[in-house]
């Protein structure tokens, strides 16, 4: 009796297999399917994605663990020091404060660019309703552009900040009071990594004035300066100062000092020490003035960025775009000029330059004091040497490969008028369609990021990087019309 039910359980038990196979089998085909499906439609932004990758496998292979800027040992003070620092913000420290369980900068590198990778996946997502071709296109600079991935190799706030405007942008394709909320923290932490994101606030509430949401408006200022707030109130009980930062006065000196002529701007006494006798065309870049042991205002006496400082040089700026006003302009366009050159001098000096460039031999020691303090709490962060080890073949195989692959900038000039050239072409067609465009908040967002640091402190090359993944989202949305249906079937920025 008992062998011949054990000879039924295995009947039983393959019974029962092949009839879970067939129940099975039109599901895992079908899943099958719909991958094959999705890779199919997406393939050539997974082919652009698959080599973005690689390349940064490449950078975190060939540098090992980072590179290093200036501002790098700044803010790995304030990790090791939680207070708030006189020219930068704290939100990249408190990022780094977030890795630190790690004890590897190697481990920031790959968050960062991982965040560059996002990036790219964000831009090719919220351009779905462009043209496959057009949103792929739009992803490919901020996935392949070897400046790119070098400067997610440097520990610099900029990554995360292009990574949090972008995705404040991405937000905007969804519905509800929670989601502008999460786009003004989004903006908050974004003005707390850079100060540049302060007039995007204005802009994202701006264009929700403009679509009639004065509520969704009222949501998102509150929700951005609530942490701006607090954080001005660490700031504040630091100092005794008002602000985020205490050195915009200071930079804004610096960048008059391209044009500013005291002969035309008649300063009163206490304005005149800030004064050179030198040719606007014969001064050194603006960045001199604030860091240069013999310019005007490092020569007073007390820390550069004391309060009456940055005061007296904040009173300067203003007398001097007062009483120049065309030579403040002629000077912001200049700057603003360099973004779309073609060739990529070296500027603002050949120090700098080098710093955005894969390096042939690993880089010296820190030079100046405040950065040999940073180097010293770097080496507790990595518990252990921070040197940069240089790789080969891989670090030679980018160094190539950045001498070939990056954004001209003519090319981003041609980008960023696609979409007003786009709206001008079929703008008679837009008036018989209902609601409005898509572009025009990345794009507005990528124009001012461009701006703002050449009216308020200088062009840098990695400056003009995190506005080009905005800037090619909007021209991929302007190919096609896209505006808003009645059915809200793909809510916009107005939603």
């Amino acid at each position: 009796m008992a062998p011949e039910v054990r000879a039924a359980e295995p009947a039983r038990s393959g019974l029962g297999r092949l009839l879970r196979d067939a129940a099975q089998g039109p599901v895992a085909a079908a899943a099958d399917g719909r991958l094959a499906g999705v890779v199919r439609r997406h393939r050539w932004f997974l082919v652009v994605l698959a080599v973005g990758t690689l390349l940064r496998a490449l950078a975190m292979l060939g540098y090992r663990p980072a590179l290093w800027f200036p501002d790098s040992y700044t803010y790995i003070v304030t990790v090791f020091r939680p207070r708030p620092d006189l020219v930068r913000p704290a939100g990249y420290s408190m990022f780094l404060k977030l890795l630190e369980p790690f004890h590897s900068f190697a481990a920031v590198t790959a968050a960062q660019h991982l965040l560059g990778l996002a990036t790219g996946v964000l831009v090719y997502r919220v351009a779905r309703r462009a043209p496959r071709w057009a949103a792929t296109l739009a992803a490919v600079p901020v996935l392949l552009d070897a400046y790119q991935i070098e400067l997610e190799h440097l520990l610099v706030s900029d990554t995360l900040f292009m990574f949090l405007v972008v995705s404040a942008v991405a937000l905007c394709s969804t519905r509800g009071t929670g989601t502008v909320a999460a786009i003004g923290l989004l903006l908050a932490a974004a003005t707390l990594t850079r100060t540049v994101g302060q007039p995007l606030i204005i802009v994202f509430a701006g264009w929700f004035v403009l679509r009639r949401r004065i509520g969704h408006a009222g949501v998102l200022l509150a929700a951005a300066l609530v942490p701006i707030v607090a954080y001005g109130a660490w700031f504040y009980a630091t100092y005794q100062r008002v602000g985020i930062v205490g050195a915009n006065g200071a930079f804004l000196y610096a960048r008059t000092m391209s044009f500013a002529d005291c002969a035309k701007m008649d300063p009163p006494p206490d304005l005149k020490v800030l004064c050179d006798p030198r040719p606007p065309e014969q001064r050194p870049p603006s960045q001199e003035y604030i860091w240069a042991k013999d310019a005007p205002l490092v020569k007073l006496p007390g820390i550069t960025f004391t309060k009456e400082t940055d005061d007296l040089a904040a009173r300067f700026a203003t007398r001097a775009i007062v009483k120049q006003p065309l030579d403040y302009a002629g000077s912001v366009l200049t700057e603003l000029g360099r973004s779309f050159r073609w060739d990529r001098p070296a500027y603002p000096d050949q120090e700098i330059y080098g710093y955005y460039q894969f390096p042939v031999t690993p880089p010296g020691p820190p030079g100046r004091y405040p950065a040999q303090v940073g180097a010293e709490y770097a080496k507790l962060y990595e518990q252990g040497a921070i040197g940069t080890e240089i790789v080969e073949p891989y670090a030679g195989w980018l160094r190539a490969y950045q001498s070939m692959a990056r954004l001209p900038g003519p090319v981003l000039l041609g980008v960023l008028l696609v979409p007003p050239v786009a709206a001008i072409a079929r703008r008679r067609q837009a008036k018989r369609l209902a609601g409005v465009p898509s572009w025009p908040v990345p794009w507005s967002v990528a124009v001012v990021l461009l701006i703002t640091p050449a009216a308020a402190a200088e062009f840098d090359y990695r400056y003009v990087l995190p506005a080009v993944p905005l800037a090619c989202l909007a021209a991929a949305l302007s190919i096609r019309p896209d505006l808003l249906n009645q059915s809200g079937s793909q809510k916009e920025f107005s939603e």
